[in-house]
């Protein structure tokens, strides 16, 4: 029960005394959820988190989510108990919890829905992206949902503008005189996607992550940021760009 006693005292955030030798946590993520465990969860991606013999405080693993509410589960895995908060297969459930962490960032989610794809928005201008760029159609598309909802005029709340909304910061880097235009929008927000699938050799996970919290933001976790308004974002690209894949598939089959 020693790790289980760790990983209750990280949920719990607690100001605790740590048992006499070093544990390791698992912080995963999966479909922009994250769960904390005592051994790698099949089908996540896990970061080990290691508490030093001599830490005099439990570490916050969650990341920036605010309030976190769930279950603390056990099961077998391995032959051996493992503790966790996330339901599978097999997992028993030994106490509920509220964890109380800081907020989230000033990244935000997107002011697109999650929802069927458009491909009936600037055809014309994804096209040209992506023949100049290499960056595939469907992921700009996927994008652009995510972020406007194809919304030319649209404005977040943190600044950002036009239909791949452009930070000012970004749209200056490539030379995007109106960000509001839908055609040097496409084409700045298509090379600032060259640029990142290049930086991370084509995760789109951290990709999206840059995109919408920023690569020093990513630098900085050393993988995707544990804001809440991040992870939604991941996970809608993520749900938007195979959407959008399957339709354009579609649509080229038909057209043969």
């Amino acid at each position: 029960m020693r790790a289980s006693t760790t990983l209750m005292l990280c949920l719990l955030a607690a100001c605790a005394a740590l048992p006499a030798h070093a544990r390791t946590v698992y912080r995963c993520v999966r479909d922009g959820t994250v769960s904390l465990s005592t051994a790698p969860e099949p089908g996540s991606k896990c970061v080990a988190k290691h508490i030093d013999d001599d830490a005099a405080k439990v570490p916050n693993l969650w990341g920036n989510l605010g309030v976190v509410k769930g279950t603390l589960y056990e099961r077998q895995q391995d032959g051996r108990m493992v503790y966790g908060t996330r339901r599978l297969p097999g997992a028993v459930p030994v106490f509920a919890f509220t964890v109380q962490t800081p907020p989230g960032s000033s990244a935000h989610a997107g002011l697109g829905r999650l929802g069927p794809p458009r491909l009936d928005r600037y055809n014309a201008e994804f096209r040209a992206a992506s023949k100049k760029t290499g960056v595939e159609d469907a992921m700009l598309r996927a994008f652009a949902h995510a972020e406007s909802g194809f919304d030319a005029k649209a404005t977040s709340g943190k600044g950002a503008q036009g239909v791949m909304q452009l930070m000012p910061q970004v749209a200056r880097e490539y030379a995007v005189r109106d960000p509001y235009s839908p055609a040097q929008s496409i084409d700045g927000g298509a090379r600032h996607l060259r640029q990142l699938l290049k930086r991370y050799k084509g995760d789109l996970d951290l990709v999206a992550a840059a995109y919408n919290a920023g690569i020093g933001t990513v630098a900085q976790y050393d993988g995707v940021p544990p804001y809440r308004e991040t992870l939604d974002y991941v996970a809608k690209v993520q749900a938007l760009y195979a959407r959008y894949r399957t339709a354009m598939a579609k649509t080229a089959r038909g057209s043969r």
